[in-house]
């Protein structure tokens, strides 16, 4: 099939290794980039126009992009609060749309979004890059190997160069740091770890977030704890797949267990993910990039590697190939199962983190009396 033509919103470092990640694929061009900022839009066009086939339109109003009759597809990584917007304009304009995570401030923001999808007959994948890796799907496969669950912790923390600037009173903070912009740990680590759980265990029955708040307001990092009680619902949601067509096998059993998330951004940990059973531990080095799987059999006291050799990695940019191999294949195919999937699995994690962070009061510029209230518009 021809490559898929897509744009940009958003000129962060994120963008470049989703392009980098999409070019290596062959199923992909960049076509088009938008930024407010000509300047901007002719710099960042002028990194991938000497690979392009043909010019790469630079726009600088969305109304212009969404009319743009070349492009079928728009990857958003605008900032968090910006994300609904942008993607109802595409999502109109009849474009497909790749958001990156989180994907709205609201549950009702991104209801909103699936059904605007549906009326224009286009697909919304929310970008949640690890759940695609080679490597997270063997630990899905080998869940059984463990017995029972009895419990898991995931980590994801990470120091960010931006907290140098609240702590220095930097006004207005960075967008990732503010609650007007929808920032905060949770939404951006920490959801990489509870769309993780979600994926595999389904939707926990209670989560309650410990969060450390700074100087903004927002959360800098936290706790969240995932309470799954419910034996025969974890086992109808956490399923076994094989990697190509996420036929589910079953086998897993889960007890009532606790699932602790760290995460951060004014610190970095080393801390491997973990989930333990009745048999033994299934660890990994990270919850994202995933370089291996090992799994530690309690009966004889060995430790074996599951995992798979990744492939050479994109130079300069994350793990974000298999993802863009995934989604070339769901837009060209028309599977609309595989979309579907992935819708519920947004709904569940943005319910999960929506309500951890109301429930501790950790509240959104959109979300507040003055601002675009939540579900307004929706």
């Amino acid at each position: 099939m021809s490559p898929i033509p897509f744009a940009t919103i958003g000129t962060n470092w994120i963008t470049h290794s989703f392009i980098a990640s999409a070019h290596s694929t062959s199923s992909w061009t960049l076509s088009a980039v938008y930024s407010r900022n000509a300047s901007t839009a002719s710099t960042f066009c002028a990194r991938y126009d000497s690979d392009s086939p043909s010019p790469i339109t630079q726009h600088t109003s969305l109304a212009s992009l969404a009319a743009d009759p070349h492009i079928l597809a728009v990857y958003i990584a605008s900032p968090n609060s910006l994300h609904y917007t942008h993607a109802a304009q595409m999502l109109a304009a009849g474009k497909h749309v790749i958001l990156e995570k989180p994907s709205t401030s609201t549950l009702a923001e991104l209801a909103a979004l699936f059904r605007l999808a549906r009326a224009h007959g286009v697909f919304l994948l929310e970008a949640f890059r690890h759940l695609h890796e080679a490597n997270f799907k063997l630990l899905k496969q080998s869940l059984g190997r463990i017995g029972t669950v009895t419990g898991a912790s995931f980590t994801y923390a990470q120091f960010s160069s931006r907290y140098a600037q609240v702590l220095a009173g930097a006004d207005p903070p960075p967008n990732i740091f503010s609650l007007e912009m929808s920032g905060g740990c949770l939404v951006d680590l920490g959801v990489y770890c509870v769309a993780a759980a979600v994926e595999l265990f389904g939707e926990p029955d209670e989560a309650v977030y410990f969060p450390v708040r700074i100087a903004t307001g927002a959360d800098g990092g936290g706790h969240l704890v995932l309470e799954y009680n419910d034996d025969k619902k974890n086992n109808n949601d956490n399923k076994s797949d094989d990697s190509t067509n996420n036929t589910p096998t079953g086998n897993t059993k889960a007890a009532p267990f606790p699932l602790h998330i760290s995460t951060s951004k004014i610190y970095t940990s080393s801390a491997p993910s973990e989930i333990h059973g009745t048999l033994g531990t299934l660890t990994l080095p990270s919850i994202t990039d995933i370089s291996s799987v090992t799994f530690f059999e309690r009966a004889t006291g060995t430790t074996h590697e599951l995992g798979v050799a990744r492939g050479d990695d994109v130079k300069g940019a994350l793990n974000m190939r298999e993802e863009a191999l995934e989604f070339a294949r769901i837009i060209q195919e028309g599977d609309a199962e595989a979309a579907e999937r992935l819708e519920e699995l947004s709904k569940r994690v943005l319910k999960v983190t929506e309500g951890a962070r109301r429930g501790c009061g950790v509240v959104f510029g959109v979300e507040r009396e003055g601002g675009r209230k939540w579900g307004e518009g929706v």
